[in-house]
């Protein structure tokens, strides 16, 4: 299993890009940023100076999405990267959350997705496509280039299309029972498709905060460090009742019970500790959705992960302790899962 690291493109950018290196340097394979462009800086920007100061992190959004960018520039940034550096660069993508809902914008259709995955990796690969009933091709990407597209998903559909469609399927929570339902959802559309299930690489993304013992007070503070991401994980989960119903049975039960105290999100929160927009977020869904407590508690739920059939473990570090946690994941995780 791969350790990525995910943070959000805060200035000053020295501080994540000099991170990256860290987690480079403690064996993380993958270096992920948020991109929503008006909360955080331009990520495209800070990935060309990780790629130049690291030698083998691959980097890319956790997600990008079909609307903030039009599909043949997304294509041209990866592959400008990949031109430059190698092909060090996966795009990950979704409808578009944050993103698009600052702006006051409604998410991408599954539809529109679908068509900008396609796109943006046959660009990106060097191959025409059609956009907007216009032939495109990117003339001066060399044989060889490639980008892998993984698609972040929560509800029937979009695992489908993931399953149909995309080289990869993130999944932006650590909890094993609903981790290996949707993995069987993707995998399930993968063969309805004639594909390979296992060509879609599964990369599950949570918050993981690793302390010195499960002392009450320890795993008191590690929770309120990560209770954002229920908040965070809310937004999706309340979207899928919306259009299914609480108890559809097209979503699990166990994901949606917990928002029914959510009474609302602000997006310039988003991500954030401070975040005044998850009081509604129980321990228990914490201690389900993030890793907390010491190495060794992470040890074993990352190995019921793998398990699943999850190939990359990649920690949201937005919390007070990142240097910490990437460098116990490099004594004692990285080196577990090599």
């Amino acid at each position: 299993m791969d350790i990525g690291l995910v943070l959000q493109a805060d200035p000053p950018a020295r501080l994540l890009i000099d991170r990256m290196k860290r987690a480079e340097a403690a064996g993380f394979s993958h270096g992920w940023t948020f991109d929503s462009v008006v909360l955080w800086q331009e990520p495209f920007v800070l990935y060309s100076r990780i790629l130049a100061e690291t030698t083998r992190l691959t980097v890319g959004p956790m997600v990008t999405n079909p609307a903030t960018r039009t599909w043949e520039v997304t294509a041209s940034l990866f592959a400008t990267l990949n031109d430059m550096y190698g092909n060090r660069t996966v795009c990950g993508i979704g409808r578009g959350d944050s993103a698009q809902r600052v702006a006051g914008r409604k998410p991408a259709s599954l539809d529109r997705l679908s068509q900008a995955m396609h796109a943006v990796k046959a660009l990106a690969e060097g191959r025409s496509v059609e956009i907007d009933g216009t032939e495109l091709h990117i003339p001066w990407v060399q044989p060889g280039a490639e980008l892998p597209i993984w698609m972040g998903a929560y509800g029937p559909k979009a695992l489908a299309l993931c399953g149909r469609e995309a080289d990869g399927f993130i999944l932006q929570l650590a909890d094993p029972y609903l981790t290996e339902w949707m993995v069987k959802a993707v995998r399930a559309a993968a063969v309805e498709a004639g594909r390979d299930p296992a060509s879609v690489t599964v990369c599950v993304a949570a918050p993981a905060y690793v302390t010195a013992d499960d002392s009450p007070e320890a795993m008191a503070h590690a929770r309120e460090q990560c209770r954002w991401f229920g908040g965070m994980v809310g937004n999706h989960v309340a979207d899928l009742v919306a259009r299914y119903g609480e108890h559809s049975g097209l979503v699990p039960d166990a994901l949606t019970a917990y928002i029914k105290d959510r009474q609302g999100y602000d997006y310039s929160h988003h991500g954030r500790v401070d975040n005044p927009d998850t009081a509604f977020v129980p321990d228990e869904i914490v201690d389900r959705f993030c890793l907390i407590g010491p190495v060794e508690t992470h040890l074993e739920r990352l190995n019921e992960l793998r398990a699943l059939g999850v190939d990359q473990f990649a920690v949201y570090a937005m919390h007070d302790a990142v240097e910490s946690t990437i460098d116990a994941y490099g004594t004692s995780v990285v080196p577990a899962f090599r």
